[in-house]
């Protein structure tokens, strides 16, 4: 029985961004059903949004508060509540957001002060978070929200800059010392890689990296079992402490918290079923891009007809709503597809929907979130990366695990403006690849086997659940040996 003396109070300071705040509030879950004491500190935009979730667990027994701190919008030259990064043009106000975030320093510091937990969970945004952590004598760890294969590579590029050994920037390069033989182009990697200038970006990056290496260590949302060369690479050849605890959102097992992870989904879960249950096994194709995601026109022209030429059953999530649409859904289109294709305008509960015995394929555009709960749900993928860690995922899906096909992505843009056309023929062609026939079916298997070894890495004594209990006795010790002083 955990006694008060010796329970931990941890606080969690998740970026506030759907993609950041969703998996961090589920780790949270995690060490609060070990009796762990939650503070998440967010802004009053984010603690309405998650209010349900976090309800949710104080009915369940769990101990979770809230702190909020105004996020700076105005101070830097933002709308009020812009924290929202769904509410408008992201890339836009980019340096504005990174310059908020930095301000966020001393409101969190005094809220720190002021509750005293024994650790402080930080997103790898927050560089500041490692030295804030140190004046107050506590542990410091980093969760990025990415792969480790994607923070495996980072590292190797900024090491060894392979990258700079190439003739133009659609030349392929090896990853030196990188488990798997992984290659990439210039065109796939971030601007700020390719044509380093110092900017915003790059001082951030930069102040975050050794913040990392400063820190207590990382705790990943993965499992040991599913990037074990790059878990061991991440450890022994860069030389990094690391606890693996997830998949995470395993830890949603029922209906109602499924369903209240993130924003209020735009169907009901009652219709999202309904009509999923009309579905044979394996038959439906669920598309979905994210929430930062955005396409032209045009390209979304292009998936209504490959998705309409493939002559599968699909469920799309299209952002914005029906008034939004009239410059790109092909006339027709719905009436064509009725019955066929369900579209839903907004947020989607993508867990309920991926977990669904019809859903047969993915088509993603390879954000961690997506892709871990693809693959706890044993759902192939095909695989659309655009910016970020995607394409470092799209290498782990395709090319080390084999449970999908690429799309094709050649090149690296921010939020998808500006990215490659890619034509309905190619759409068509590769959902088929993953949705049907015999290669098909390979990957459905090899992505079933997959899926069991995700739930035991999270069930009792499995490779995530050892080691979350290992990193609770750590701060445990921690917390006994600076009380003893």
């Amino acid at each position: 029985m955990e006694t008060e003396s010796n329970r931990l109070h941890i606080s969690f300071l998740p970026l506030p961004a759907q993609g950041h705040m969703i998996p961090m509030i589920d780790i949270a879950k995690a060490f609060a059903t070990r009796g762990a004491k939650i503070t998440v500190i967010t802004s009053p935009a984010f603690a309405v949004i998650f209010s349900k979730q976090i309800e949710r667990a104080n009915q369940l027994g769990l101990e979770f508060h809230v702190q909020t701190v105004k996020f700076p919008s105005t101070e830097v030259g933002m709308p009020e509540g812009w924290e929202n990064t769904d509410a408008t043009a992201y890339s836009q106000n980019l340096p504005k957001f990174a310059e908020a975030v930095s301000l966020l320093r001393e409101p969190v510091l005094h809220i720190l002060e002021k509750h005293r937990p024994n650790c402080l969970v930080a997103d790898f945004s927050f560089p500041w978070a490692t030295d804030v952590a140190a004046r107050l004598k506590i542990p410091r760890l980093v969760f990025g929200g990415t792969s480790i294969i994607a923070m495996c590579a980072e590292e190797v590029i900024a090491r060894h800059q392979p990258h700079k050994g190439v003739s133009c920037d659609s030349e392929t390069f090896l990853m030196p010392h990188l488990p798997g033989d992984i290659k990439l182009t210039r065109n796939q990697l971030a601007e700020y890689i390719r044509r380093p200038v110092e900017n915003y970006i790059t001082k951030h990056a930069g102040k975050a990296l050794e913040a990392g290496v400063k820190s207590f260590g990382s705790i990943f949302n993965s499992f040991y079992e599913l990037e074990k060369d790059y878990a061991d690479f991440y450890r022994n050849f860069l030389g990094r402490k690391a606890w693996h605890v997830g998949p995470v959102s395993l830890c949603n097992s029922d209906t109602a918290d499924k369903v209240q992870r993130g924003k209020e989904a735009s169907i009901s879960r009652h219709e999202c079923l309904r009509w999923l249950d009309s579905k044979m096994p394996n038959s439906v194709v669920y598309v979905c891009f994210g929430s930062l995601t955005r396409f032209s026109s045009q390209q979304l022209v292009e998936i209504a007809k490959g998705l309409e030429a493939s002559q599968q059953d699909f469920l799309w999530i299209v952002k914005g709503d029906k008034s939004q649409e009239q410059d790109w859904l092909p006339e027709g289109f719905e009436e064509r597809m009725d019955g066929k294709g369900l579209i839903i305008r907004g947020w989607a509960p993508q867990l309920l929907i991926l977990d669904h015995e019809s859903i047969g394929g993915f088509v993603t555009h390879c954000g961690w979130n997506s892709t871990l709960e693809s693959i706890s749900a044993g759902v192939p993928m095909v695989t659309w990366p655009m910016f970020a860690d995607q394409f470092y995922n799209e290498k782990l899906v395709v090319q080390v695990l084999g449970i999908g096909a690429s799309i094709g992505s050649k090149s690296f843009a921010m939020f998808g403006e500006g990215a490659d056309l890619v034509s309905r023929d190619d759409i068509d062609k590769v959902v088929r690849r993953v949705m049907a026939g015999e290669e098909a079916e390979v990957m459905r298997r090899r992505a079933k086997v997959i899926r069991e070894m995700a739930r035991k890495a999270v069930a009792e004594g499995g490779s995530s659940d050892s080691d979350l209990t290992s990193l609770i006795e750590e701060l445990k010790q921690h917390k006994a040996a600076r009380e003893s002083k």
